[in-house]
């Protein structure tokens, strides 16, 4: 529609002009000091027009005569940095295939090129750390941080990434330290750096707020959690006073996790405070029932293991069918000496759940109550039981001679 409305506005002015020059009797007078040229309207109005159109073409012909040099200085441009951008292509797609040498060249010639200077640098030191030229990747870092410091983020997270796979850890985190307004992959490196370093008191200060930033799902977090205070436990255990400081500053829900009370129990057991490790226990399995605790409370039993007794007697009327607990009363009997009681124990949680240990310590017993040929059936069911054990995990199948 609008092509047609030009059209038709053409046609109009055509006919106006063509009209107007016909019944047009005016003429143009110019005074020249020699001369005096007389011109019809009509003739000047075309003169006029063809002058304009001339001087417009050759000053359009001049100015592009001049800008010639700039536009083909840009095209050069243009097509070095085409060329640059189809290298950096290369270099990314030899990087991923797994070319490293090939994906180096590349992204070092893109990076002379100026082509994604940054980016092009650090996957330069990338491949070269793959091709385990260590030198060349801090050579690349190095040229990253003289002739693109803006790109600060991009180097030491690459810089920090590279030299935890390096296992240089506190370099890494001397790295990563150097950025500000960390992101969650931030949090995550440095995270997996302090792990690495055992450094748990930076751990344990780390989750919360990647707990907040939803980065790791609750169940890893809490992992996390309660291997680092196991870890902290352990290397507190050098002294019974720094321990049990450690121990009680700890939240009650990390007191009452089984786990992380058994590691302070057996370290506390290793330290020879048996009843520290005993109320420990104790204490835990007041919180939630782990029969795995039990194990460590036979250990070290004090001469007189009464109370140990009665906890153990209150602890079976809740859980009545428990084959652990029930083995482990039969252990403290037999260190009261109390023989037809330990056997009862014993054979009550082998009734329930057979066990190797069970039987070995069935089998002692009735060793001490002088009946040799019942210990020696019971030491057999015993080896029988954990050979059939042996071969479920391994299916059969014997290690080779060679």
């Amino acid at each position: 529609m609008r092509l047609l409305i030009w059209i038709v506005g053409l046609f109009a002015l055509a006919v106006g002009l063509t009209v107007a020059a016909r019944y047009s009797t005016g003429y143009v007078l110019l005074a020249l000091p020699a001369h005096r040229v007389e011109l019809s309207v009509n003739f000047a109005v075309v003169l006029l027009v063809t002058g304009c159109v001339l001087f417009y073409f050759v000053a359009r012909i001049i100015v592009l005569a001049l800008g010639m040099p700039a536009r083909a200085l840009g095209y050069r441009r243009a097509q070095e940095r085409q060329r640059a951008h189809r290298i950096g292509e290369n270099a990314l797609r030899a990087y991923i295939e797994g070319r490293y040498g090939r994906a180096e060249r590349a992204a070092r010639q893109a990076a002379e090129l100026g082509e994604w200077q940054g980016l092009n640098l650090a996957l330069a030191a990338r491949s070269a750390h793959e091709l385990r030229n260590y030198a060349a990747r801090d050579a690349y870092l190095q040229q990253m941080e003289a002739q693109v410091p803006q790109e600060a983020y991009l180097r030491e997270m690459t810089r920090a990434d590279l030299l935890l796979e390096e296992r240089r850890y506190l370099d890494a985190l001397h790295s990563l330290g150097r950025l500000q307004d960390k992101h969650t992959a931030t949090l995550r490196l440095e995270l997996k750096a302090h792990q690495l370093a055992r450094n748990w008191d930076q751990v344990l200060a780390l989750l919360p707020q990647l707990e907040k930033r939803k980065v790791l799902e609750p169940l890893v977090l809490e992992q996390y959690r309660r291997y680092a205070l196991i870890e902290n436990l352990k290397r507190k255990a050098m002294e019974a006073k720094a321990l049990r400081e450690y121990w009680e500053r700890l939240p009650a829900a990390d007191r009452a996790d089984s786990p992380v009370a058994a590691a302070v129990a057996q370290s506390f057991i290793a330290l020879g405070e048996c009843a520290e490790a005993h109320r420990i226990v104790e204490d835990s399995l007041a919180q939630s029932w782990d029969s795995s605790l039990l194990t460590l409370y036979v250990e070290c039993l004090p001469r007189d293991a009464r109370k140990h007794l009665e906890r153990a007697e209150d602890w079976l009327k809740q859980q009545p069918h428990d084959p652990v607990l029930l083995l482990a009363l039969g252990l403290i009997c037999m260190h009261q000496a109390l023989w037809g009681k330990a056997r009862s124990y014993l054979e009550a949680s082998l009734a329930v759940e057979a066990s190797h240990t069970a039987y070995v310590k069935l089998g002692e017993l009735l060793e001490r109550m002088g009946k040799p040929e019942e210990a020696s059936q019971v030491f057999r069911r015993g080896l029988d039981l954990a050979l059939q054990q042996l071969q479920e995990c391994t299916g059969g199948r014997r290690k080779p001679a060679f």
